[in-house]
């Protein structure tokens, strides 16, 4: 699915946020999230000295966004900010982890994730990134 106008504005939006935000050590992951209604709410992940305390930037816009009364999303984007010693700092989209796809998808089947293809950014609906996804069964 090609990338319209609103989707690189999404995109702006979450490097934006994480060039603004970004420390060392801290926060090297921004992400943006469009909800149907057109609203945009941006956030960093909140990264901590034991790992599996971390919060993935994913999950913090989501919870922004609901607590704003938000449950309808259209997009999500993700970057990430490159490490200061790294000779490339270029901020580049990049694609969810396993437990955000998992989440994502929890709060809407049918968001879509902007992701790095081959030659340019593509989009996928999140469902196709988390195929025979886990239900409870009722």
């Amino acid at each position: 699915m090609p990338l319209e106008k609103a989707d690189l504005e999404l995109i702006e939006v979450a490097q934006d946020t994480i060039k603004k935000l970004y420390k060392d050590g801290k926060h090297h992951i921004g992400a943006a999230i469009r909800t149907k209604t057109g609203k945009i709410y941006s956030a960093v992940h909140l990264e901590a000295y034991i790992g599996r305390v971390s919060v993935c930037a994913e999950a913090i816009v989501i919870g922004k966004a609901i607590s704003e009364g938000e449950s309808d999303f259209d997009t999500i984007v993700a970057v990430r900010h490159p490490d200061p010693t790294q000779k490339e700092q270029k901020i580049e989209v990049v694609s969810p982890c396993g437990i955000c796809r998992e989440l994502i998808s929890d709060y809407g089947r049918e968001t879509q994730v902007i992701l790095k293809g081959t030659d340019d950014y593509i989009k996928r609906k999140i469902h196709e990134l988390l195929p025979d996804k886990y239900t409870r069964t009722e």
